[in-house]
């Protein structure tokens, strides 16, 4: 029997068959690396260290399909990681003549730092593309339903009303802010290159005389920041993904929490466009979408935590603290990526039940509103006086089975004061639909 792919992601259907679930896969983790080895042979033969022969020799060599991950994988176990092995494996495909120019004066963690750099560009890239895809549906939703009213809830609770185009523009508000710290980190990720201990000592042996240029040549050819320093030790670069990753799972995960709770089947407000069905019950959609999504939002800081605790590296490069993170690293760019997924499916297909958040405005009989009748009333009996009796009719309310209004009515004390309509709660969504618009400006 065939042995299965450790990659499919059986048990995680968050991220399985995603785009980031293919740009961080070792095959992908293994071109990167590839990619990382030519850029630096190129990068010295573009400054003369290394003949244009050699450069040309590697790259062509440096194909992900020509190597053995598993074996490469099985193999890193002798000096602790892949690139040990895979230098082995690549310095024999480019021959006898150049082989000697490859990986020359670099270390490992150049090799694999570069290249999760290169792993963590190209999966942030679609990212990006999958937010701007829930930003514009959320902008779409904000618009439509600037007025739909809403019970609002606090502490579970119905509070005062709101709208639906307002909850749907805080949450474009969160994906945006994710976004823009998504872009910052993806525009400054650097490549690596230090040498044995980050004095770059064998490149000048190699005739390397402004190691400064090589390190740019080097970031040049893969697209990534040239560093002011090695950072072996000095890792702000993992920790900025971390902390980038672990706030737009967790901006997505609000999104998932308000569909989750206002989609129960005794609130359905909101439904998935596509729920999944359950292995027992034929009747279930179950929203599928906004549970993968929060269950990506409840790891990843745990995660995240993993990263922020390798800051702490001894040395100029550390044991144990640089190999704790790659698979937490590459955990939360697959969740993320799978959870940006989800939420573009999510809202591009969520429907609105703007009759039914209608309906439930109704539920208290009118005390959604009394914050306001409470400051209308104050000037009229003083400030206690009005608490006291609107929590006295509250509870006759319930008690009685009566609206609010009705009630008040019938009030002798207020016999000669014109409230209006003073229990109608969507004429009680304040500013509203100004913040609306006012968000939707935001690009």
């Amino acid at each position: 029997m065939t042995s299965p792919d450790p990659d499919t992601g059986l048990l995680a259907p968050g991220w399985a068959g995603s785009p980031a679930a293919s740009a961080t896969a070792d095959g992908a983790y293994l071109q990167a690396l590839l990619d990382a080895e030519a850029a630096l042979t190129r990068a010295q033969a573009a400054l003369g260290l290394a003949p244009p022969e050699a450069a040309a020799a590697v790259t062509e060599a440096a194909h992900a399909n020509r190597f053995d991950v598993r074996s490469l994988a099985e193999r890193a176990r002798g000096g602790g990681n892949p690139v040990i092995p895979l230098v082995a494996d690549l310095t024999e495909a480019v021959g006898e003549e150049y082989g000697p120019y490859l990986h020359r004066g670099a270390t490992s963690q150049d090799i694999l730092d570069t290249a999760t750099m290169l792993v963590a560009a190209r999966t942030l890239d679609l990212v990006l593309a999958d937010l701007d895809r829930v930003q514009r549906a959320l902008a779409r939703l904000a618009a439509e339903h600037r007025d739909t009213a809403m019970p609002g809830r606090t502490l579970t609770q119905h509070a005062v009303p709101t709208t639906f185009g307002l909850k749907a523009a805080g949450w474009r508000a969160l994906v945006l802010d994710a976004r823009d710290r998504v872009t910052v980190v993806r525009d400054s990720l650097p490549a690596q290159l230090g040498g044995a201990a980050g004095t770059l000592a064998a490149f000048t042996v190699y005739g390397a005389e402004d190691t400064q240029a090589l390190t740019a040549a080097f970031a040049a050819q893969l697209g990534l920041r040239a560093p002011l320093l090695p950072w072996h030790t000095l890792r702000t670069p993992v920790a900025d993904l971390a902390g980038c990753l672990a706030f737009t799972a967790g901006a997505l995960g609000r999104i998932a929490a308000d569909v989750l709770v206002l989609g129960r089947t005794e609130i359905a407000e909101v439904a998935e466009g596509g729920g999944g069905g359950s292995s027992a019950m034929p009747h279930k959609a179950n929203p599928v979408r906004s549970t993968l999504i929060a269950a990506a939002a409840r790891r990843a800081p745990q995660l995240a935590a993993t990263l922020y605790g390798s800051l702490a590296a001894e040395d100029e490069r550390p044991a144990g603290a640089w190999h704790a993170e790659w698979e937490p690293l590459r955990d939360l760019l697959r969740l993320v990526g799978g959870a940006a997924r989800d939420a573009a499916e999510l809202t591009g297909g969520l429907r609105v039940h703007a009759d039914t958040m209608r309906e439930h405005l109704g539920l208290t009989h009118g005390l959604i509103v009394s914050e306001r009748l409470s400051a209308e009333l104050a000037p009229v009996l003083g400030r206690a006086r009005a608490k006291a009796l609107l929590t006295e009719l509250a509870k006759r309310t319930y008690a009685e089975g009566v609206s609010l209004g009705e009630l008040l009515s019938r009030e002798p004390e207020l016999k000669d004061v014109d409230l209006g309509e003073p229990t109608d709660p969507t004429g009680y969504t304040g500013s509203a639909g100004a913040l609306t618009d006012r968000a939707l400006e935001r690009p």
